[in-house]
């Protein structure tokens, strides 16, 4: 397969269509056109893609302007590298037809093979659709569909289909109960879900960055693809990974000097490394580096079921000479051992990086050859994190891949030793605070440039006010898991509050603290007529979950069915309302990555957040005409008119969504130093 230093997208059958300088050359260009604050937009693209060979003799800017906003309806949105790609090669198509059939055999090879792939993965997706959601009670009227049909865009426009296969991908993620589930559903109810589906992907690890909930309504086929992919890959992959099946040490060299590493890496790379592990006995001489241009002889499969499964063994296989034909016989093989048909021969000889990798998940699955050594597995089951430390690093992992980091993280505490990835989440956080000419780009061979760029990173923290004392850049090099989770716990805490400032415009108060997102909450469930409140985070009532419930009927009273609501006095009817609060509150448009256990023990760190987005969400939608708790209106300009403050700042018949003071960048920061002992006595961070 080829190679691109330093230059990747999440799609690498995307990437495969480019020669790798034409590739580098089209990412020089798209860096070009950023803005300052390091964002390309799509009006951006015209003059840009103009100047490109491949179309400048086929059209003017004001034809590729007119031909992007048939896709977007503002041009002043983002645009990320893969998407521009994407345009690009549909240019690049159009390009062809219009020179009348001339013979451009690198554009038409392209044109050709991104079309083909979009149709080879709606294929694959469809049957992996019609297989694991037969039986679901709502969708199973409109299975099976035919995978040569539309049917799949057509069907994932009320939501529905997305929000299932979610919860197929990581059970329980949705509470089935918040989608909406209508035969004909309105274009809100239709909006609900996909917000729904969006703020959930997210919470899985998918990276949604550049989606909205009109692609998803209007069906755009790379976009749902794209999601979708994501969706399935993580299903997949889930079990790879040493909790999940701890029996993975064995693909390990003797000795156990080398787990830290096997938990490090991606799930795909623990996928080749079990692939190549089984390969070695087989006798394969090659090493097996990706799903793509090393599979696509089919050989590395053919010797990968040999060792596995040789009760079905078929001599043909290794002796034809036709690599369709091979392909065809090695998914005989994989079907006579329970793997499931939904790849074609001839996804496998294109190479289709997604598809491969679906196809070796699947034989994992299935039967993943792996010893039960109980002294390794033993091994590998005492390293597990605490549980809290686990939920911790899962919420800030998800958190930060939410931002869009171009570095995926897969394992925050192994991920952030660099130093690399922490600044990419500073610089989405707190722009320009990165000096990047200080910092050292991953692959980094010497120790020291890791310490320089976590020595950065504590040098930002201090810069924003964070509470830092005990804390160094070889803290982070190191590892030490608690003090890491400390200072995300701040970064992330600064960049809601941040969020919650970009809005004081609105309005004006007091500055922003725990307290007073507490008495913004406190007051919006007054101001419909109950009475439930709560003095702090710490607050045993919030585990029945009522609280939330209530307040998020007080910003949006349609959201919340009350006749799914328990009195959440047991556990079991705790759980359930826990999980029902998430679900609702990610429907309306919350962002979060909490789980229904954060609120159930009443996670103090998990409650602020839960709250400030609920907060944030509703001041974003507030009317310009409501007034706030303090009787200011929204529109605040000097007005003898206005109605004077309540003299208790309680004013029930106002509405609170337009409340939003000011934040001094020392409310950023949690009143608390730094240090592991915290965590230890089971202390958070977060202190009035």
């Amino acid at each position: 397969m080829s190679r691109f230093e330093g230059v990747t997208v999440s799609d690498r059958a995307l990437q495969n269509q480019f020669m790798p300088i034409e590739f580098r050359n089209l990412k020089t260009k798209f860096v070009s056109v950023k803005n300052k604050d390091g964002k390309v937009k799509v009006g951006d693209l015209p003059p840009l893609m103009v100047k490109l060979k491949a179309l400048s003799s086929a059209f003017t800017e004001d034809e590729i302007k007119q031909k992007l906003g048939e896709s977007y309806d503002d041009m002043s949105n983002e645009i990320d590298f893969e998407t521009f790609l994407r345009e690009y090669l549909n240019l690049q198509g159009q390009a062809k037809e219009k020179s009348g059939g001339q013979k451009n055999s690198s554009s038409v090879l392209k044109t050709s093979s991104a079309t083909t792939l979009v149709e080879s993965e709606k294929a694959t997706y469809v049957r992996h659709i019609n297989i694991y959601l037969a039986d679901d009670p709502f969708l199973k009227q409109f299975l099976p569909m035919d995978p040569a049909s539309n049917d799949l865009f057509n069907l994932a426009k009320d939501g529905v289909l997305l929000c299932k296969l979610i919860n197929v991908a990581v059970s329980g993620t949705i509470d089935e109960r918040a989608i909406n589930t209508k035969k004909v559903l309105n274009l809100w109810e239709r909006n609900e879900n996909h917000t729904l589906a969006l703020n959930s992907a997210k919470a899985i690890g998918c990276t949604v960055v550049n989606i909205g909930t009109q692609d998803l309504v209007e069906g755009r086929p790379t976009l749902l693809l794209g999601l979708i992919s994501q969706i399935i890959k993580i299903q997949l992959l889930a079990d790879l990974n040493l909790k999940k099946t701890p029996q993975l040490v064995e693909v390990l060299d003797d000795g156990n000097g080398d787990i830290e590493e096997l938990m490090a890496l991606a799930p795909e790379k623990v996928l080749l490394k079990w692939m190549n592990f089984h390969l070695k006995k087989g006798g394969y001489e090659k090493t097996v580096t990706n799903f793509s241009s090393d599979v696509k002889d089919a050989k590395a499969y053919a010797f990968l079921l040999n060792v596995l499964a040789p009760e079905y063994c078929n001599p043909l296989t290794l002796d034809t000479k036709d690599a369709t034909e091979r392909a065809k016989l090695v998914l005989d093989h994989a079907e006579r051992m329970g793997c499931k048909r939904y790849l074609s021969p001839e996804d496998i000889v294109e190479g289709w990086t997604n598809l491969n990798l679906a196809f070796v998940a699947q034989i994992f699955h299935e039967r993943n050859g792996l010893s039960v050594d109980s002294k390794k597995i033993s091994f590998a089951e005492r390293i597990t994190d605490d549980v809290q430390l686990s939920r911790d690093e899962r919420c800030f992992r998800l958190w930060m891949n939410s931002l869009g980091v171009e570095n995926y993280v897969n394992n925050v505490f192994e991920d952030v030793r660099n130093g690399w990835v922490l600044l990419e989440v500073l610089d989405k956080v707190a722009p320009g605070s990165v000096n990047w000419k200080q910092a050292t780009k991953p692959p980094i061979k010497f120790p020291f440039r890791k310490v320089e760029n976590c020595n950065q990173v504590v040098m930002i923290g201090e810069m924003l006010k964070f509470s830092i004392v005990n804390l160094g850049g070889n803290d982070i090099v190191q590892g030490n898991k608690k003090l890491i989770i400390a200072f995300l716990w701040q970064l992330m805490r600064y960049n809601m509050l941040q969020l919650l400032k970009s809005l004081r415009s609105r309005s004006r108060g007091k500055d922003i603290t725990d307290s007073y997102i507490i008495n913004w909450a406190n007051r919006k469930i007054k101001s419909t007529g109950r009475s439930r409140q709560i003095e702090s985070f710490k607050d045993k009532s919030i585990s029945s979950g009522l609280f939330f419930l209530e307040l998020l009927s007080a910003v949006e009273p349609r959201v919340v069915n009350w006749n799914l609501v328990t009195k959440g006095e047991s556990d079991e009817e705790k759980k359930l309302n826990a999980t029902y609060i998430i679900s609702v509150a990610r429907k309306i448009g919350c962002s979060i990555f909490l789980l229904p256990e954060d609120i159930m023990e009443v996670n103090q760190k998990m409650m602020l957040t839960l709250t400030a987005s609920i907060m944030y969400w509703c001041l974003q939608n507030s009317t310009e005409e409501c007034e706030t708790s303090n009787g200011y209106s929204s529109t605040y300009a000097s007005d003898a008119s206005s109605p004077a403050p309540s003299v208790n700042g309680e004013d029930e018949s106002s509405s609170l969504c337009s409340e939003v003071p000011s934040l001094t960048i020392d409310d950023a920061a949690p009143d608390v130093t730094v240090s592991s002992s915290q965590f230890e006595n089971g202390e958070s961070t977060t202190v009035e």
